[in-house]
């Protein structure tokens, strides 16, 4: 303001915004001008000030460029589901053959060594990439996680303990998890949550080290609070904060990072997919997650879950035993590698099997011989016929055929469509053994399931 007067004094308009605090404690936005006032002799005889509350302004600009954030994001989503359910089903079929012929491989072994080892990292490596496709189906909306109550604070000391051992001992983990509260979400979900904002803070101080923080709370969010984020409602709320001491951000950085692909990290060091993952998380939980940063300051991330009333479900550990049968199997793929894996597969848990490697083949060979089979597992996806028509092609030659399908990626099917085609299983790609072997048994035993 001193400097301002001083260059008015001197002639010159001055204008410039600054904020003002009222009595009441808000801040106001204000435009302030001087103007200089001259005699006859063109000498400045005195200043004007001049005030203009604008903060409305500059409150609906702020909202207006929160919706077109809102908006941009929201395009993107669209544009990645659209390229999520073209490739899930392609690469599920590769994941399969990956997947499937490890497995058939650890089979056949005489004895354990190295050879299972290097199976094991193969099946292992397969069904981290397998993770990589539904995350991406999680975040463009085409895939529906079960929700039950579940506890943050067990997952996120289980979280915690994995990290310790991946981040460098220069960084110090400080957990303070004080909340036993429950909220609904998919555990494996939550887990993503923590471990993507802990890896990136990680990340973020890997050369200077730092201050991990992790902090547990619940909070009763008021109708004032909600009001400045649209997005929440009043209520009981589990308040995950994740805090770095690491290099921070810049406001347009801070901007991008729940966009889809964005990424501040070398190449190969990273999907730019996490953070967008983790909003797609939070905002199916019924929460929101914000982010501040300030460059040189680190970085924080608040993340709010509504509060379940429910208890925990208990998980019962059980051997798996692969369940077997003798019956005959009319088995459907326009994949030749997966037609070998299913078949093999199922000839190991005893089935008769007979393969097609189109839906027309296995059609005609049905009506050749409608009582030869006992069930059909057919894919979804295949050239000039889709499994869900075959299907009504086999019940409307024999109604009673249960059908199993399999498919990499489906946005259409429902559990009532699936009931009103006829199909009594439903299965996603990639194809575990343990998986197929109990549906099939429990499809043909006379129960319906869907996995």
């Amino acid at each position: 303001m001193q400097g301002a007067v001083k260059r008015a004094a001197k002639g010159e308009f001055v204008r410039f915004e600054t904020t003002h605090p009222t009595a009441g404690g808000q801040v106001r936005n204000i435009d302030f001008s001087l103007s200089p006032v001259r005699n006859d002799n063109g000498d400045v005889i005195f200043v004007v000030p001049e005030g203009r509350d604008i903060t409305e302004i500059r409150q609906s600009e702020e909202e207006r460029a929160k919706l077109q954030r809102q908006l941009n994001r929201a395009q993107k989503m669209e544009a990645i589901g659209t390229l999520a359910g073209g490739i899930a089903h392609d690469f599920n079929n590769i994941l399969s053959a990956i997947i499937g012929y490890a497995e058939l491989s650890k089979m056949s072994l005489d004895k354990k060594g190295k050879m299972e080892r290097y199976l094991g990292e193969i099946d292992k490596a397969g069904n981290r990439a397998k993770g990589l496709v539904q995350q991406i189906l999680t975040f463009s909306r085409q895939t529906k996680q079960e929700q039950r109550p579940v506890s943050l604070k067990l997952i996120a000391e289980e979280s915690l303990k994995l990290l310790r051992a991946s981040l460098p001992v220069t960084i110090d983990i400080r957990p303070n998890l004080m909340s036993d509260s429950l909220v609904m979400g998919d555990p494996t979900q939550i887990h993503q949550i923590f471990m993507n904002l802990c890896t990136n803070a990680g990340h973020a101080m890997r050369e200077t080290g730092g201050i991990l923080e992790v902090v547990l709370t619940d909070v009763e969010l008021d109708q004032a609070f909600t009001d400045r984020y649209h997005d929440l409602k009043s209520g009981p709320y589990l308040k995950l904060v994740v805090i770095d001491t690491g290099c921070g951000m810049s406001q347009d950085v801070l901007d991008r990072i729940f966009d889809p692909f964005f990424t501040t990290k070398e190449q190969g060091e990273g999907t730019g997919m996490g953070l967008a993952v983790v909003h797609g998380i939070v905002e199916s939980c019924g929460g929101e997650i914000y982010a501040h940063s300030e460059p040189g300051e680190g970085t924080s991330f608040k993340v709010f879950l509504p509060i379940s009333a429910g208890a925990p479900e208990q998980e019962e550990k059980t051997e798996t035993i692969l369940s077997k049968g003798t019956e005959r199997i009319l088995f459907v793929d326009d994949e030749p590698a997966l037609i070998d894996i299913g078949q093999q597969i199922l000839e190991r848990l005893g089935y008769k099997v007979t393969t097609a490697l189109n839906p027309h083949a296995a059609l005609d060979l049905f009506k050749s011989q409608p009582g030869g089979f006992d069930l059909v597992i057919t894919d979804m996806t295949m050239p000039k016929m889709t499994g869900d028509r075959l299907t009504a092609e086999l019940v409307a030659v024999r109604s009673d055929i249960p059908v199993i399908l399999c498919t990499g990626f489906s946005s259409e099917l429902t559990d009532d469509k699936l009931k009103t085609l006829g199909i009594k299983g439903f299965l996603m790609k990639p194809i575990i053994p343990s998986e197929i072997a109990t549906l099939i048994r429990q499809v043909l035993d006379g129960a319906n399931h869907t996995s």
